[in-house]
This record gives C-alpha cells, sequence and structure tokens, in this order.
C-alpha cells in the first residue's frame, strides 16, 4: 500500500490546530504522535468523521520516509502478527480512525511546549 494524499476529519483538523498551537510542534508532527499515542491503546472500531473539510496532506509529509513502517503497525495494531492481507480503503479508514483518537488523546496531554517535550522525553 502506497498512499500520496491524505485527509483527516474536520474535527482532528480543528484539534491539531489547537495542539499545534499550544505545544509549537508541526501539525504533521502532531498526527504523527496522535497515530503511535493511539496504536498503544490498540485496536480501533467506529466510523470516522467526514474528511471532506479536513485538513488534506501529502503523505510524505505526515509519514516520511517511514511509511511503510506506519502502515506495518497498523496492521500488527488492528490484525495481530498474521500476514493479512487487508482492502487499502480499509487501512486508510483505520489510519483516520487512529489519528482522530490519537489527537482526543493529545488535546487532554499537551497543553504547553513543556508538555509536548516531557512526552517526547519519556517516550524515549
Amino acid at each position: 500500500m502506497h498512499i500520496n494524499k491524505f485527509r483527516i476529519s474536520s474535527t482532528a483538523t480543528g484539534q491539531v490546530r489547537i495542539i499545534s498551537q499550544r505545544s509549537g510542534l508541526t501539525p504533521n508532527l502532531v498526527c504523527r504522535m496522535a497515530m503511535l499515542s493511539s496504536f498503544e491503546a490498540g485496536p480501533i472500531s467506529g466510523a470516522a468523521d467526514d474528511t471532506s473539510e479536513g485538513q488534506e496532506f501529502n503523505a510524505y509529509t505526515l509519514f516520511g520516509d517511514f511509511q511503510p513502517l506506519f502502515i506495518d503497525l497498523l496492521k500488527y495494531v488492528e490484525f495481530g502478527p498474521e500476514e493479512i492481507e487487508a482492502d487499502d480503503t480499509d487501512l486508510l479508514e483505520r489510519l483516520r480512525l487512529h489519528i482522530d483518537r490519537g489527537v482526543r488523546q493529545l488535546s487532554v496531554r499537551l497543553k504547553s511546549p513543556a508538555d509536548a517535550a516531557e512526552l517526547i522525553a519519556g517516550s524515549a
């Protein structure tokens, strides 16, 4: 699976802007942290919010050279260690759901640049 463009929900877009302003982190870093935070919480279910009005990212900006790693992490979290061939549309939807959940988690945890530094240092 290879992604060129990626759009998050409008709800997540608003929360990413707030987190970015509070923490001083760029939106793509906030989304990466949100994905990893959500991955740590385990598999996800539900339906994503409408993405027609959400922020669009160039996939390389969002994932960098690590896109295959993020996709493999997503598959591992969602399906376990089994090699399951998942539909690309389903994987993108699950990725959006993880970003939405992770952004909600981060919105509670990140109130200042010091919180961001503490969160990053704590994960090292």
